[in-house]
């Protein structure tokens, strides 16, 4: 196939719309002087009538091509209604042109120019169409993979955005055609052949189709100014992209396939918690560190903090076996960056639950600091499965803490989480507990002067875990939709992964045995608001009673069990400042060890026979506030249930 440039189909649709109008009239200009050499049979030179003429002709012709939805039609994709429409068009314009020229009269114009002139024109626009239909349909696949390019603006004309316009010069994917940027002195001025715009004219470039893509290129500005920005772009119909680091593009090992969804940061709002180095490396550097559910969303975010504080050996615990693997291999994969280490990564499969198992491991490597991570955390997977729940996080923190204690562990860290305070849930309710085994333990080290200083750490939602609601809604952005929400009132608060995992190592540092610490973490944010703004920053609409146009629809579910249409960070009130302005110490009641010891004997009973009622009915004397919302929806139980009757 010959190869015709195609340049101009990548225009936006008004300006191919404009230059279609041209050819028309062109076309109808030329069909006049053809009917008028056809006519006289000979070649006529142009003169001001003829010219009148035509200009005449073509403002009879362009209003009806308008109307009858000529300049809307997809040439591509044309069908015999678009000829039809055409051929309804020129059959309205012959009419009027028979008027002007057949009845009115034009000096030195045949009269039966009036209708040779509307045949030629039917067959020059109705082949024109035709011909780029054709066209169109014969292109390579190469061809069409160069068509299926974004068009991208660039927010930022710094370094960043010059670094990044380099990077995708050569993409086939991705077309640089301008630059936004806050700095007035830039406004109009051209950068490598495109132009840099100012901030309130992104409306009228994203209105225009000039622009479908916004590459984010502004890692000085501030996080406030910044959210600024994308609540402007939420209101256009576009999308909005970033990029890896600077680190990344300085490297050269950045292309158009690294584009991806915003940061959670991005989503989330607000400032992330800034970290105190200091706290980060006390607890670390140069110690013997272990990690249980090292494979986990914080256990293996927590891993890639603790290796850049530099430990000496740091030990990964986790029973599932692939999770190990892949945690394992990425922190060897950083260590090879990291020059002149001397960090040893022990991968080490075992159940938390198992005290033979972490007894030989703590007494193999007697580590200084453990951070307990390892927990059942899905709500409703939790309520379905009470018995191994409570076992898990319950029994497991007990075992892994009496084991520290035996073997000299220095600081015993627990990730908590903010569903412990006043429960409605099996999950929240074993996370409480597995707390207030901790304070217990406290209060023995305090009294026998012990080694093993015991704390926790409850914080909110993680966004981007592998249970967030983020992975989740961009799926189902990704698929078309829906977006499932179970309330659309329910709120939560949120933090980012790295932000819990450097949370939860300064909170250790500051631990002086049985503090249960929360983070500052602002106003709580609502979920159906989060949906919309990815919806939104995806270049799409929510599909509602408002705009029944829209691109995505959210569904609401209902509550799962247990679920809670809000959380809370704190049981009592008056919460104590520490050293780090965003972390407080909140004080808790607990029972003593030898009062609690009775009680978890019981409960332990109950779970071993998995009666469910009954554990439900231990942990509420156990854990203040737990107060179980619905009934009993555990699988297992409820199949006996139904068998018997």
């Amino acid at each position: 196939m010959i190869r015709i440039p195609f340049w101009f189909l990548t225009w936006p649709r008004r300006y191919k719309q404009a230059a279609v109008v041209c050819v028309d009239a062109v076309l109808c200009a030329l069909a006049l002087w053809g009917a008028v050499c056809l006519r006289l049979d000979e070649w006529v030179p142009w003169s001001w009538s003829l010219l009148a003429l035509a200009l005449g002709s073509v403002v009879l012709a362009l209003p009806w091509f308008v109307g009858f939805g000529l300049y809307r039609a997809i040439f591509r994709y044309s069908g015999m209604s678009a000829f039809m429409a055409i051929g309804k068009a020129i059959g309205i314009y012959t009419i009027s042109f028979v008027v002007l020229v057949g009845v009115l009269g034009v000096h030195g114009v045949p009269r039966s120019v009036a209708l040779i002139q509307p045949l030629l024109f039917l067959c020059l626009v109705g082949g024109s169409r035709a011909w780029v239909r054709h066209w169109l349909g014969g292109l390579s696949p190469e061809d069409r993979r160069r068509l299926a390019f974004d068009r991208v603006l660039i927010f930022g004309a710094g370094s960043a955005g010059r670094q990044l316009a380099a990077v995708l010069s050569s993409s086939a994917q991705l077309r640089v055609v301008g630059y936004v940027d806050d700095d007035e002195r830039l406004h109009g001025h051209v950068l490598n052949g495109v132009r840099i715009y100012a901030p309130n004219e992104l409306s009228e470039l994203a209105e225009s189709g000039y622009v479908s893509l916004v590459l984010m290129a502004i890692p000085s500005v501030s996080r406030t100014r910044r959210n600024e920005i994308l609540e402007q772009l939420r209101s256009l119909k576009i999308k909005v992209r970033t990029l890896p680091g600077l680190e990344d593009l300085a490297r050269g090992c950045v292309d158009a396939a690294d584009v991806r969804e915003l940061d959670v940061e991005d989503l989330l709002g607000r400032e992330p918690v800034p970290p105190n180095p200091l706290m980060l490396a006390k607890k670390i550097q140069g110690k013997v560190v272990m990690v249980t559910g090292a494979g986990g969303s914080i256990g293996s975010e927590l891993c890639r903090q603790i290796i850049k504080s530099s430990p000496s050996v740091l030990l990964l615990v986790e029973l599932t076996e692939f999770a190990l693997y892949s945690i394992h291999a990425e922190l060897e994969r950083l260590l090879k960056e990291k020059a002149d280490h001397g960090i040893v990564v022990v991968p080490l499969l075992g159940n938390v639950r198992d005290a033979v198992r972490m007894g030989e491991i703590l007494a193999t490597w007697k580590p200084h600091t453990l951070y307990h991570a390892a927990a059942y955390k899905h709500v409703p997977l939790v309520e379905h499965n009470p018995a191994e729940g409570v076992k898990n996080n319950v029994h497991g923190t007990l075992m892994t803490a009496l084991q520290a204690v035996v073997h000299g562990v220095s600081d015993f860290v627990l990730v908590s989480t903010d569903k412990a305070v006043r429960p409605t849930n099996i999950m929240g309710t074993s996370k409480r507990l597995a707390e207030m085994v901790l304070q217990a333990q406290a209060q023995v080290m305090a009294e026998r002067q012990g080694q093993t200083r015991f704390s926790m750490v409850r914080f909110g939602n993680v966004l981007g875990s592998s249970g967030s609601v983020v992975p989740l809604f961009r799926r189902q952005i990704e698929e078309g939709g829906p977006i499932t929400l179970t309330d659309e009132r329910i709120t939560r608060y949120f933090m980012t992964i790295p932000e819990a995992a450097q949370l939860v190592i300064q909170a250790g540092a500051m631990a002086k045995g049985g503090d249960v610490f929360v983070l500052d973490m602002g106003e709580p944010v609502k979920i159906m608001d989060l949906a919309s703004r990815m919806v939104a920053l995806s270049g799409m609409t929510v599909k509602d009673e408002e705009n029944p146009d829209g691109d995505i629809e959210i569904q609401i579910t209902g509550l799962r069990p247990g679920e809670k249409l809000y959380e809370e960070l704190l049981i009592g009130d008056n919460p104590l400042p520490t050293l780090h302005p965003l972390i407080m110490k909140a004080h808790e009641d607990f029972l003593p060890w030898d009062q609690l010891l009775s009680k978890l004997n019981l409960l332990n009973d109950a779970l071993d026979l998995n009666d469910v009622p009954r554990i439900r009915g231990l942990l509420q004397k156990l854990v203040p506030g737990y107060q179980p919302d619905g009934e009993v929806v555990d699988w297992v139980w409820r199949e006996n249930e139904r068998q018997a009757a």
